[in-house]
């Protein structure tokens, strides 16, 4: 794969040979052949990974040795073995989209909120409804209840990378994601009219604690998919993208049959609580399989032996940290941050113009003909070509990555079509953009160019967005992989408020 970085996991069984301490040489005795040992001296460590400092060198006899090494293929019982049958990628494309559908079944069923928190008793003539704050900023209040937690929570999750393993954090956010969508289901049946503001204080904390838990689940996943190939990172945001489109689809279909608002509710959220539940049960299989065992051992530091003694054999069954080695249970932000500087600008610029169009823009670009009465002018066209339109594009450029992988991480051609998408935004402030108060002036006079231009805006930000996302974890060290993800998810949480605050603006001046 374009861009794809090799790396060597798993040594087999050392064993020392006599070594002088004056001059410390290496003198290692296998049983078969492996790549070269370095100096215990060159690593920090750390409950579940090991990190190289960045002052430390290998000596010269130490890099030709490597050198030597590297030239030979390893032996069969160290080959990589291939992923049959796809079976990780499909567990990836599928942990992708139970990571986003819940997310997007809740904001999707934006009818059913506004039947369950309106005010039930009629107010009185010429009297505001007593809930219609609730009703007016209901979106502004799932915002904020969705995009607080999640920034905070990835700064957790970046401090709990060495201390609480993936496994356990991947499982106990899914565990409470589907607990949230279990709660949230009963109450589709429940009569909530007698306590109004009771139902939407905990539809709030609801959707904190899922928005909160995504993140966790997103970002800890994604930062094990760095251990992996990048064709497996792909998959994962691939499967994002797929839980946007199923939710737009959704939608549509809901509307098309006009079905009870509390029926639709329901099947939203049973859909979610069946993928979450299946999601579990594919994470449990992920370890089952030869493939995902390779690439999710654990990273062993390499030791130089110089007289200790010889390696216990349970050596790679229980952590091994050398005497006086720096214990390091936060991984170095420095040199992450320094190594993804430039994929870090892509990602937050790339959001923020996304995030500044979509959706508070697009969706309140109408049709041209909306007075002819056709259900494709008033009724489908915002959802098909807002949602499900911009929502398959973006797939399609997330999938894309899978074969094709230009430009590449350290071309400045990369940055220089993220900001080329800065033009997107005129183009669809002068589409039908309605209501219109202060910028009176429509250019694009045909409902294609709005069509055109949520193509344009989804392929391009499923592209390029997902190039930078599998680029980040493969230019840092194997053992900085998973940190690495979850900072590369910081960027985009970074883009993302940046680019909803300015659409505010954006609107006000139209």
């Amino acid at each position: 794969m374009v861009g794809g970085i090799v790396s060597f996991v798993g040594w087999m069984s050392p064993q020392l040979c006599p070594a002088s301490a004056s001059d410390h040489l290496l003198c290692l005795c296998f049983s078969v052949p492996t790549v070269a040992i370095v100096s215990e001296d060159d690593f920090h460590h750390s409950s579940n990974s090991t990190y190289r400092t960045t002052s430390s060198s290998l000596r010269a006899d130490q890099e030709a040795l490597l050198g030597k090494l590297l030239d030979h293929p390893p032996p069969p019982s160290l080959q990589r073995p291939e992923d049959r049958f796809n079976g990780a990628y499909i567990i990836f494309f599928s942990l992708g989209i139970g990571g986003l559908l819940p997310w997007n079944f809740f904001v999707t069923a934006k009818e059913y909120w506004i039947f369950k928190l309106r005010n039930c008793s009629s107010p009185a003539p010429g009297e505001e409804p007593e809930d219609s704050d609730i009703l007016n900023y209901l979106e502004s209040y799932l915002s904020i209840a969705s995009t607080v937690p999640s920034v905070l929570c990835l700064m957790a999750n970046f401090l709990l990378v060495n201390r609480v393993s993936t496994h356990v954090r991947v499982l106990a956010s899914l565990t409470i994601m589907l607990t949230i969508f279990v709660v949230m289901t009963v109450l589709v049946k429940v009569d909530t009219s007698s306590w109004t503001h009771g139902f939407f204080a905990v539809t709030i904390t609801c959707m904190a604690i899922l928005s909160g838990t995504a993140t966790i689940f997103n970002s800890s996943v994604f930062g094990m998919t760095g251990s992996f190939p990048m064709r497996n990172s792909q998959a994962l945001i691939s499967g994002g993208a797929m839980g946007g489109t199923i939710s737009a689809l959704a939608a549509l279909v809901d509307l098309a049959l006009s079905s009870n608002v509390t029926d639709s509710a329901l099947a939203f959220f049973l859909t979610a609580d069946v993928f979450l539940g299946l999601c579990v049960g594919l994470y449990l299989l992920l370890p089952r399989l030869e493939y995902s065992r390779y690439y999710m051992r654990s990273v062993w530091p390499a030791h130089v032996f110089s007289g200790e003694g010889q390696v216990p054999q349970d050596s790679l069954n229980a952590p091994l940290v050398a005497p006086g080695s720096n214990c390091s249970p936060t991984p170095p932000l420095r040199p992450i941050l320094k190594k993804t500087a430039g994929l870090g600008f892509c990602i937050i610029y790339l959001l923020f113009i996304t995030s500044i169009i979509f959706p508070s823009i697009s969706t309140n670009i109408v049709s041209l003909d909306k007075d002819s009465g056709s259900p494709w002018t008033t009724k489908f066209f915002i959802p098909l070509t807002a949602f499900l339109l911009y929502n398959f594009a973006d797939l399609c450029g997330r999938q894309i990555t899978a074969w094709i992988q230009v430009p590449g991480p350290r071309s400045k051609v990369l940055p220089g079509l993220v900001l080329l998408r800065t033009g997107l935004v005129p183009l669809f402030v002068f589409c039908n953009y309605q209501p219109r108060v202060h910028l009176q002036t429509v250019v694009f006079l045909s409902d294609i160019y709005p069509i055109l231009f949520s193509s344009l805006l989804g392929f391009s930000n499923g592209y390029l967005s997902t190039l930078a996302l599998i680029y980040g974890p493969k230019i840092v060290s194997r053992e900085l992989a998973e940190a690495t993800g979850v900072v590369m998810s910081f960027y985009m949480c970074l883009g993302l408020v940046f680019g909803s605050a300015c659409s505010a603006l954006l609107v006000h001046l139209i």
